[in-house]
């Protein structure tokens, strides 16, 4: 049986067009330019999607998620099976989730552990990185193991959090040269965690314990600094792939544009929060309101030009990938359970419901073009983590398809979102655009609203090392 998507605007990454789409079997069969004609002709046993007005997307990819995260004291709120279902309503197709290897754990016992979390949970396809927080001789071993035995093509190391997940320039140094030798990718999180903490006691000795002291004590210098120390490593290991998460600040993307004059392999991302939110609006609210938006890399200052520049670095293709970093702690529950001292409290944003509305809205304001707005939110994610067939409208590719609105208007609240988590960071935000119908492999999993999928039909995603990163 087809299903025949008929009327829409078709955007991809290089182009718009005017087209219909036809699935089968969980694939695209055919994009067909009505060039002024009636398109294609649906069978009386087609059914048939009127995209009249609306765009017609690839599914969006978001490659930074955590759900059920176990900090250790508590657990990330969304479990994969809602979270999942918060992706898909907001027209995310994808998502790449991490399994978390610590100093003295094993790597292979920890993806079988998250692997059998996520496994019967997942709505939409999925995948996973492998965090080293101990890089020793076997973590590495393990590391490059994973890639035949489960197709997993990047690892994620931490500058920042010592004492948990911590990796200093040596560890780092050897992983790296791994990534070097297999073409596996390398995610950093990017902060100079032994500076950030000699900063946290100082503020903390000085009784400064507000929410807004979570961003003061992790300035964009130290964002900016293991940026730069991160993109030497990667040059002194032979050239290694190398993705700088999160991305938040003017100085830490003016060192990856210039590591890229330099000739490294480097890639960046950035999130909606820095893109949308600003500290002077957020974390200034105090306690328990301003506990919501305390995240790692930290909220900037909206009189500095961190929002401005990083439009243009998505603008100018510094900046690859929007993710989100989703990462929700309900407020009360979580953010405050170990009382109003913000070095206590969980770090991150729940957002992996509105990444795509948000975006959209750069495109409304002429921030970014619409082919624009599809390759960071789908086609280069899936091409920089080896999703081969996700990330495109095109013959073969997966039937992940959004039927997007670009005529709605919604309003984000914490009262109708589909997240588990009992605030929104983007409380009140009305958008311009919204998600109408979503498709995962020629199913539609959401339609104006209406959520139409089982916990567990999402399908585990083998990746392969990406050419491009060799």
């Amino acid at each position: 049986m087809r299903t025949v998507i008929k009327n829409g605007h078709v955007i991809n990454a290089w182009q718009r067009a005017e087209a219909d789409v036809v699935v089968s079997d969980g694939r695209i069969e055919a994009v067909i330019e009505r060039n002024g004609g009636p398109g294609v002709s649906a069978g009386s046993s087609d059914t048939v999607i009127d995209a009249t007005d609306c765009l017609v997307i690839p599914g969006g990819v978001d490659v930074h998620v955590h759900m059920q995260l176990n900090t250790g004291a508590t657990e990330s709120s969304d479990t994969f099976a809602t979270g999942s279902v918060a992706a898909a309503c907001g027209g995310t197709t994808t998502i790449l989730d991490f399994s978390e290897q610590r100093a003295g754990g094993n790597v292979l016992a920890s993806f079988e552990q998250r692997f059998a979390q996520a496994e019967s949970q997942c709505v939409v396809d999925w995948g996973l990185h492998q965090v080293l927080g101990g890089v020793d001789a076997q973590a590495l071993i393990d590391a490059r193991s994973l890639i035949e035995r489960e197709g997993v093509s990047s690892i994620k190391l931490f500058m920042a959090y010592p004492g948990r997940l911590y990796s200093d320039d040596g560890q780092i140094l050897r992983a790296l040269q791994m990534c070097s030798d297999t073409g596996m990718i390398a995610m950093v999180h990017a902060e100079n965690g032994l500076a950030i903490d000699v900063l946290i006691e100082q503020a903390i000795a000085a009784g400064n314990t507000d929410p807004v002291f979570h961003s003061l004590t992790r300035p964009a210098a130290l964002e900016a600094e293991a940026v730069h120390r991160a993109a030497v490593l990667s040059r002194v290991a032979g050239g290694a792939p190398l993705y700088i998460v999160h991305v938040s600040s003017s100085e830490a993307l003016a060192e990856v544009r210039a590591a890229r004059r330099n000739g490294t392999n480097i890639f960046a991302e950035t999130c909606p929060q820095y893109l949308h939110l600003s500290l002077e609006k957020t974390l200034g609210k105090g306690w328990p309101e301003g506990a919501g938006y305390i995240c790692s890399t930290p909220l900037r200052s909206g009189h500095e030009t961190h929002h401005a520049d990083l439009w243009n670095g998505l603008r100018e293709d510094e900046l690859a990938v929007v993710s989100t970093d989703h990462c929700p702690f309900c407020l009360r529950e979580q953010k405050l359970m170990n009382g109003q001292t913000f070095e206590r409290v969980p770090n991150g944003i729940g957002g992996v419901e509105h990444r795509l509305d948000l975006i959209y809205q750069g495109v409304v304001s002429g921030e970014i073009s619409l082919e624009r707005w599809v390759e960071v939110c789908a086609t280069a994610p899936s091409r920089l983590f080896g999703l081969d067939t996700k990330g495109v409208i095109g013959v073969g590719f997966d039937a992940d398809i959004v039927v997007y609105d670009p005529a709605a208007r919604t309003t984000i609240s914490a009262a109708t979102h589909h997240m588990n988590l009992d605030y929104s960071a983007y409380e009140g935000f009305i958008l311009q655009g919204g998600v109408r119908t979503v498709m995962s492999r020629g199913d539609v999993i959401v339609d104006r609203g209406v959520v139409n999928a089982r916990a567990g039909r999402g399908k585990y995603l083998r990746r392969r090392v990406p050419a491009l990163l060799r």
